[in-house]
């Protein structure tokens, strides 16, 4: 069974409580239980994990690059702003894909940019939790094509 990482960044553990108009009312725990029963389905071995610090998530990519696992990757608003994760992405050695609980280019322009996308695999946003388990169907996919 294949390992891979779902990284969450800042604020997403307040999934439920936080802006529910914009962001659903499932609860992070929610969206926990949701990737790793999508993993089972996939056979695919998902760990979840979610931070507010900048420091700890590109230890986890770092991580995740030496042991050749797939990231699924919401970065949360470091995508629009953080080089150091940017480049830790970039060291990347499996498939990543971003993923967006919402459509960031349909938001404040501020949210319009990524610049983790252009060291991603593909990207997926706009469909709420669904976004989390069209990734996995994507590395799923990516990692049979590719063994």
């Amino acid at each position: 069974m294949t390992r891979v990482l779902v990284l969450n960044g800042p604020n997403l553990r307040r999934l439920g409580v936080r802006e529910p108009d914009t962001y659903g009312t499932a609860s992070f725990d929610d969206l926990v239980a949701l990737c790793r029963d999508t993993g089972r389905r996939l056979d695919l071995n998902v760990e979840v994990r979610q931070t507010d610090d900048e420091a700890e998530l590109v230890q986890w990519v770092h991580e995740a690059a030496d042991e050749r696992v797939p990231i699924v990757l919401n970065p949360a608003a470091f995508t629009h702003y953080s080089y150091s994760l940017r480049d830790a992405l970039a060291q990347r050695t499996a498939p990543l894909i971003e993923v967006h609980i919402t459509n960031p280019a349909a938001r404040e322009e501020f949210r319009h940019n990524s610049v983790v996308a252009g060291v991603a695999t593909g990207t997926i946003a706009g469909f709420g939790p669904m976004s989390y388990v069209l990734a996995l169907q994507a590395i799923a996919t990516i990692l049979a094509e590719n063994p």
